[in-house]
């Protein structure tokens, strides 16, 4: 049986308004209203006014100590929202940190490869892979250009040296271009989240001064800045140092260098967070990732919390229909942002629901269904 086929027979198994003439759902209304924010998602809906080239609706804060971004209030009407979203072709981040902070491994994971990114000028001019190769041995990244990667091109990124560097120049580079791609009127051009990386490598000065700076001074409006606590699994020889300091033979007891290994990170994330949270603009959220080094590493916790932090379903299901890490989120998604708020129609407002407008809405969370919003 069609899956269309399979899901009318269920909604009319279970629908008490079926069989009814009364009005149905149009492809309008389902692309127009916006479910209400469950708990899987940081995300409400906005509360803006403006034009589709005005900024994307402001970030409902996650993080509770979150100072609110000093950028101006604007709605978007629903008809205006889902035309905007319609011209946004691909999901775009800028990644920030120190230099061996793990961001190109990072981008592979989350990308699926084990290949170094192609690198366009933001014209779709390819840059030569030697002249490339010169300037990260040097260090030196240009923040206006463009990271894809071939196994998932629906992904661009951008990487920020502010952090490498160091100088005052590079950061106000770093800022005008946050500045700048948060409210630009083309629309393909802005960025939508930022990855700020701190490694774990040292967890007695785990958060610098330059870091602090950036969230003290870079308002990012309502692009979400998520801080990705990297290389967790480098406390793993600490671990092992404290419990030996302890008495215990890590031979006889491996299960509690896990565990000893979880309360370092624990303890690190916990410093982060206690710096950076009081700080005038504090991250919206925060995710810890080890062992990305491997090719098989799971990268849905931070997909997740990308999304959550989303403050439009538009973006949110362009991020879950670009992402490759888990077909769960998808699912978790479609089920928590779409089927639910259909059956909240069909049932409570007694409306007969449209099945091939629910499927098409239910796909669109799924990646390489060629399905529109």
């Amino acid at each position: 049986m069609a899956p269309g086929r399979r899901i009318k027979k269920w909604f009319e198994s279970l629908s008490p308004a079926s069989g009814r003439d009364s009005h149905r759902i149009s492809q309008r209304d389902a692309s127009d209203l916006v479910p209400v924010a469950t708990e899987a998602s940081g995300a409400a809906p906005s509360n803006l006014s403006g034009d589709a080239a005005s900024p994307v609706p402001a970030q409902v804060e996650a993080n509770p100590q979150a100072t609110t971004s000093s950028g101006s209030a604007y709605r978007l009407d629903s008809k205006m929202a889902n035309e905007y979203l319609k011209k946004i072709e691909r999901f775009r981040i800028l990644i920030i940190g120190r230099a061996n902070a793990g961001k190109t491994t990072i981008l592979q994971r989350v990308c699926n490869s084990t290949d170094e990114p192609e690198i366009f000028d933001g014209e779709e001019n390819k840059i030569e892979s030697d002249i490339v190769q010169g300037t990260l041995t040097r260090g030196y990244h240009d923040i206006q250009h463009e990271l894809v990667f071939r196994s998932n091109p629906g992904f661009v990124f951008h990487d920020s040296c502010g952090f490498e560097a160091g100088s005052a120049q590079e950061f106000d580079q770093m800022r005008n271009f946050v500045t700048e791609r948060a409210v630009t009127t083309r629309v393909n051009e802005r960025i939508h989240a930022i990855w700020f990386c701190i490694p774990m490598t040292d967890c007695h000065r785990t958060v610098t001064v330059a870091e602090q700076k950036f969230f003290n001074e870079c308002d990012t409006r309502h692009v979400p800045v998520i801080v990705l606590v990297t290389k967790g699994d480098a406390v793993y020889v600490e671990a092992i140092q404290e419990l030996e300091d302890e008495g215990f033979e890590i031979e006889e007891v491996p299960e509690m260098v896990a565990k000893k290994e979880g309360e370092l990170r624990d303890k690190c994330l916990g410093h982060v967070k206690h710096k950076l949270d009081r700080c005038k603009f504090p991250p919206k959220g925060y995710v810890s990732l080890q062992k990305m080094n491997q090719q098989d590493a799971d990268c849905t916790s931070l997909m997740e919390c990308t999304a959550n932090m989303l403050n439009e379903e538009g973006l949110q299901r362009l991020l879950i229909s670009t992402q490759q890490s888990s077909i769960g989120i998808c699912v978790k998604y479609a089920v928590d942002k779409t089927l639910r708020y259909y059956m909240a129609w069909g049932f409570e407002e007694d409306v007969p629901v449209d099945v091939e407008i629910l499927e098409g809405n239910l796909l669109s969370w799924f990646p390489n269904c060629g399905v529109n919003n």
